[in-house]
């Protein structure tokens, strides 16, 4: 990355966020957050600037933008703000952590993280502002849309369609040539051998829809 960084949020994904943009010697301004910072030290955690229009006093040319929400406990406002800062001009930088394996002819949106141990294999897409988290495994031909959560150790075998603002869980297997529909969920440790439908939420092994009396 050729511009320094801000960091949006200061919770446990942005923590990960920054030990990773500080591997790749990205420089970090400092990170946004409408609260200030508690009295402990995380380590060589960035400058806290203040809340997120602080980014307004940078020109949309001189910085880039990372999106430390984590979207297990947040992913409608994780989106939120992504579609807030870009429509103002700014650009969220994608961020690939040195460990991660990624094809050359994989395809990684505006925005989109890599993290720890994950792979990205031949022909596979992975859309704006997703996380493929910590040893997320995404096989070849993949297609994955836009702000998409692939937990840690969760795996997509070849050719799996994800659509927009999917959820798949920790340690989660989907087998080839399904379809996950847009706004869908799959629980942790979920072996998915059907399509998922747009906005269900599938457990267990095999996987199937919860009610919506269970999935409450």
């Amino acid at each position: 990355m050729k511009l320094p960084v801000i960091v949006l949020g200061g919770g446990g994904h942005a923590k990960v966020l920054w030990d990773t943009l500080q591997l790749c010697s990205v420089e970090i301004i400092g990170y946004t957050d409408p609260q200030a910072p508690q009295s402990q030290s995380i380590g060589q955690s960035p400058m806290w600037l203040g809340a997120d229009e602080i980014i307004s006093s940078y020109s949309p040319d001189s910085v880039l933008l990372v999106n430390g929400l984590g979207s297990a406990g947040a992913p409608t406002l994780r989106k939120r703000i992504f579609d807030q800062w870009q429509k103002r001009g700014y650009t969220f930088a994608s961020v690939v952590h040195p460990s991660a394996i990624v094809a050359q002819s994989a395809q990684i949106g505006e925005g989109a993280q890599i993290m720890a141990g994950a792979i990205i294999q031949a022909g596979a897409v992975v859309g704006n502002n997703c996380i493929i988290n910590t040893r997320g495994s995404i096989d070849h031909d993949c297609v994955l849309g836009h702000h998409v959560h692939i937990a840690p150790g969760a795996t997509l075998s070849g050719d799996v369609r994800v659509g927009d603002e999917v959820h798949i869980g920790t340690g989660a297997t989907v087998i080839q040539n399904r379809v996950i529909a847009a706004n869908a969920i799959v629980g942790a440790g979920a072996v998915v051998v059907h399509d998922v439908r747009s906005g269900s939420t599938v457990v267990g092994v095999p996987a199937r829809s919860l009610s919506k009396s269970e999935e409450k």
